[in-house]
């Protein structure tokens, strides 16, 4: 019934994710969409999606990296972007937050990353960090590329500007955090949404503390339904099409 949209399922965090898997099954979570986020993730990635027939991949190398990647790491991500179960490119995006001295390094592989998706079609999956307006600036670029707005929480304004541009917003357990402004503004920006869990970060409450997993998307879907008055059919209704719009699956 439901797709965790954006998780993090290494070998690392995780001692049998098979495990992890079957968990989420029992909680009505029956896809998973699994991210990259430099060049060891990204040849794991390619692994585990070929191993499990639910799971899908997105290659990116993440804005952290910026100073680690190789030129072989994007040839590795343009090399595999149309094998089977490669569904995007991702996790790219800005992040200014520890420190603001490597922004033009972080922007020119952010612009390479979009190139990318412009050239082969596929969609892109953004993560942004106290680095909003020039997320929006690079990625109006590229009119042509579009996908999802990954962990989004920022404001309402910032959310219509995203879906004008034709992205669809991901939201996680940081929607149910005490201080989270996101369930003030669901009602204004669903149905364009996608759940996603990131694991194994960002566990929803009551469960902070704990190694997220992708069975929290249910409890995520429980406390939207609660807040925008709708079924969890409705929910899965609405975010099963976001999905197919944005990645074909």
């Amino acid at each position: 019934m439901f797709t965790d949209t954006h998780c993090h399922l290494y070998d690392e965090y995780y001692d049998d994710i098979n495990l992890v898997i079957n968990r989420a099954f029992e909680n009505e979570v029956k896809r998973f969409i699994v991210d990259g986020c430099d060049g060891k993730s990204n040849i794991e990635v390619l692994k585990k999606v070929k191993e499990n027939s639910m799971m899908f991949g997105c290659l990116g190398i993440h804005p952290e990296s910026v100073l680690d990647y190789s030129e072989s790491d994007i040839d590795f991500i343009e090399k595999h972007l149309l094998d089977d179960k490669i569904i995007g490119i991702g996790e790219i995006g800005l992040d200014y937050h520890y420190t603001k001295e490597d922004k033009k390094a972080q922007q020119k592989l952010f612009r390479l990353q979009l190139s990318l998706a412009d050239k082969y079609h596929k969609p892109v999956v953004i993560h942004s960090r106290d680095a909003t307006q020039d997320t929006i600036n690079i990625l109006k670029e590229y009119p042509n590329v579009s996908g999802v707005i990954h962990s989004f929480s920022m404001s309402l304004e910032v959310a219509r500007e995203f879906i004008k541009m034709g992205y669809k917003l991901g939201i996680n357990g940081v929607v149910t955090f005490k201080n989270s402004h996101l369930k003030e503004i669901l009602k204004e920006i669903y149905p364009e949404i996608i759940l996603e869990t990131d694991s194994p970060y960002l566990t929803p409450h009551p469960f902070r503390g704990m190694k997220n997993e992708p069975k929290y998307i249910l409890n995520i879907a429980e406390f939207i339904t609660k807040e925008l008055n709708i079924t969890r059919e409705q929910l899965a209704k609405i975010t099963n099409k976001n999905i197919k719009e944005i990645f074909k699956i």
